[in-house]
């Protein structure tokens, strides 16, 4: 899970509400549709997004576009990243789709802030979460669009993230093989799985080494994840990373995943994580699939729908769950988890 020191650096950032002004703003260039601009192949689950639910989120992505900054960003590279797997996650793409120069915007500030070393750091702050995150966008926008500029900036990103893995086989704040813990690490699992998908060369034993330091959080008794192998307790949030980090690196029909979705059903959420636990969860229960995933997607779907839950103005700002970081991030991953059955991220297909 995510803890105080990691977070801490959000919070300025994702509490800031501006209104965007893109049209001065460098945007990329607008990459070809292919014919007819067919949607992803459908899936054989039977989770769709209704009327109601498309609704909700077009309210929320009207928000997001009227919070983004005049730098293009929504905050630092963390929240931009959120930001803009919303919108991309609903088919939205540089210069394409009703918010094309939104998501230009969004994808110029960040690689307009990576410095040398290919760390996606802004004015407002960050580290490794946030530079995972940021990456991991970046490599959907390659992914979707083939975009060799921003390819460039993300094998950096991604040569950065392979440097920085330490000797367990994590990932902790700082771009340093030093420390390692749960939440960290999976952010960087999911950026190195969206680069191994458009085709940058990652090493096997990155992952392979990933993969043995998430087993090393695993407590065998509960079928939970912890924070670190040696942290007490285990928890919702950092279990739905576990599975993640499992099925990331290929290993879908693990016995681990199935107890971990059991450990998932049994505890069902993490208040003082959950927004960062159900975006993992999501992920990770829509690979598992079938009445699994039926049945999370209908019980999101109807608590982020509530009456009255999203705001009028569009989006979801809960003071009792991780309200420190601010709608922009709430709203975030509110939209992920809903926009999920429109598989337009490669990162969410099977």
């Amino acid at each position: 899970m995510l803890n105080t020191h990691c977070l801490l650096c959000w919070v300025s950032a994702s509490v800031i509400i501006g209104v965007a002004t893109v049209g001065g703003l460098g945007t990329l260039p607008a990459q070809p549709p292919p014919p007819d601009d067919p949607p992803p192949a459908p899936f054989d689950d039977r989770v769709v997004i209704d009327a109601q639910t498309q609704a909700a989120i077009d309210r929320a992505l009207r928000f997001l576009a009227r919070v983004q900054q005049p730098d293009g960003s929504w905050g630092n590279t963390a929240m931009t990243g959120f930001a803009l797997l919303a919108f991309m996650a609903n088919g939205h793409l540089p210069n394409q789709g009703d918010y094309g120069k939104v998501v230009s915007a969004g994808v110029r500030h960040l690689i307009t802030h990576t410095r040398e070393d290919g760390y996606l750091i802004n004015s407002r702050g960050g580290n490794m979460y946030c530079h995972g995150i940021a990456t991991l966008a970046l490599t959907q926008v390659v992914g979707m669009t083939g975009d060799d500029e921003v390819r460039k900036v993300t094998r950096k990103a991604i040569d950065l993230i392979i440097r920085a893995q330490n000797h367990e086989g994590g990932w902790r704040y700082d771009p340093a093989p030093t420390s390692a813990d749960i939440s960290v690490t999976i952010m960087q699992v999911m950026a190195l799985r969206g680069a191994k998908d458009i085709g940058l060369h990652v090493p096997d034993r990155t992952m392979e080494n990933s993969l043995k330091y998430i087993n090393r959080c695993r407590d065998n008794r509960t079928g939970g994840y912890k924070y670190m192998p040696y942290s007490a307790g285990t928890g919702f949030a950092r279990t739905a990373a576990g599975i993640c980090v499992l099925q990331l690196c290929g290993k879908y029909d693990a016995d681990e995943i199935r107890q971990g979705v059991n450990y998932l059903e049994r505890v069902g959420d993490d208040r003082a994580h959950f927004w960062y636990g159900h975006y993992y969860a999501a992920h990770a229960l829509n690979q598992v699939g079938g009445e699994v995933w039926e049945r999370y997607y209908k019980r999101m779907r109807d608590f982020l729908l509530a009456p009255g839950y999203q705001r009028p103005t569009g989006e979801w700002h809960d003071p009792r769950r991780e309200p420190q970081y601010g709608p922009v991030y709430q709203t975030s991953i509110a939209v992920l988890i809903l926009s999920i059955p429109a598989h337009y991220l490669p990162i969410y297909q099977k």
